[in-house]
């Protein structure tokens, strides 16, 4: 299935890209990808992957730190006078948000 939805992507992309349509069929396209993307299911499907990679990365985030190098790089981060931590480097940056469509993501 990801694999048709990757297919489908590109498919559209190149057209997009491609196509000597002009505007208008670009903005049919862009309007169905945007449907396509405000279905129930769809962010039902991002908002189980975005779970599932908050989940990964916190028990990896644990594990760094319980492990040795991750002694390490505490230690190492505190004998060179900085005070944050080094774990603080592995703090995913915040989103940014499209607005130029009105529509968040």
């Amino acid at each position: 299935m990801r694999g048709k939805l990757m297919f489908l992507t590109g498919l559209a992309a190149g057209f997009v890209l491609g196509s000597r349509a002009g505007r208008e069929k670009y903005e049919e396209i862009r309007a169905n990808a945007e449907k396509v993307w405000r279905h129930p299911s769809v962010q039902e499907a991002a908002g189980v992957a975005q779970a599932q990679a908050n989940k990964l990365y916190t028990e990896g985030k644990d594990k760094l730190q319980s492990s040795k190098l991750g002694e390490k790089l505490q230690t190492s981060g505190t004998t060179t006078g900085t005070s944050s931590d080094a774990t603080d480097e592995l703090t995913p940056a915040t989103p940014t948000k499209s607005t130029s469509t009105g529509t968040t993501y």
